[in-house]
């Protein structure tokens, strides 16, 4: 398989240290055309906009992730506009949004840090990488309040939810996920997915897919999503990662 995006990955993190030049550098000979390496705060973002320097190949992301929300530094929107000025492959905003599972920010924390980078994404014309987990009440909420372009990452809301994005005309990621065996929650809300507004992405190191879960995934293993993906859809898998290439470059401006 080839023209890959993997439209969202997390390469700075520690899992990857080991061998994470070789493994970077052997992705374009498996198939991946382009990756997102999403920050996930100021520190993971500048990260990204290093890798995104080094390899032709990926684009990064600068934003603040609800886990971390109630710690990001004073004056983290200005740093977050000075990297976009700096670094022309950050081509979104985030990973931000909502997370009710872990709780580790408080709640009202992290809607405050998720609404403002919905309103710097209008002032710098970018979209927006969202995190929802467990908070897809607060987060549509927000959504319909600002109406942002971008995408809902790792989605695992519901089909009828995954409609009204689509109707926002917001992009819808999927993970490994959807090869679970557990997934039906997941399958039905791809299927309501048009085909234009899929992407697929493998959240790495988390979220391999079956047989590799449990292990550390990499960009290489989003063939097995896209085979999910690609029977739900009923076209090949290399016709659903032509079709979600697309989506994830048009998305970015890319």
């Amino acid at each position: 398989m080839n023209h890959i995006f993997d439209s969202h990955a997390h390469y700075d993190d520690s899992r990857f240290d080991p061998d994470r030049e070789e493994l970077l550098a052997g992705l374009p000979e498996k198939g991946v055309a382009y990756i997102m390496n999403a920050g996930t705060n100021l520190e993971t973002s500048r990260i990204g906009c290093d890798f995104a320097a080094r390899y032709d190949f990926i684009y990064s992301s600068a934003g603040i992730h609800p886990q971390p929300a109630g710690d990001a530094p004073a004056g983290w929107e200005q740093a977050l506009r000075e990297m976009v000025g700096e670094s022309p492959k950050i081509k979104a905003l985030g990973e931000m949004g909502l997370d009710y599972h872990y709780d580790f920010s408080p709640r009202e924390m992290q809607r405050e840090v998720f609404e403002k980078q919905l309103i710097l994404s209008k002032e710098l014309d970018l979209p927006v990488i969202i995190h929802d987990r467990e908070a897809h009440g607060d987060t549509m909420e927000l959504l319909r309040r600002h109406r942002p372009k971008g995408i809902v990452h790792c989605y695992s809301g519901s089909a009828e939810m995954v409609r009204e994005l689509v109707k926002m005309e917001l992009y819808i990621g999927f993970t490994g996920v959807v090869t679970f065996k557990n997934a039906r929650k997941t399958v039905e809300a791809a299927a309501a997915v048009p085909l234009e507004r899929l992407l697929v992405e493998t959240d790495c190191p988390y979220m391999a897919p079956e047989p590799y879960r449990g292990k550390r995934c990499d960009s290489s293993m989003i063939a097995q999503t896209a085979q999910a993906l690609a029977a739900i859809k009923g076209i090949s898998a290399q016709e659903l990662l032509d079709a979600t290439c697309e989506n994830a470059r048009r998305v970015y401006g890319i």
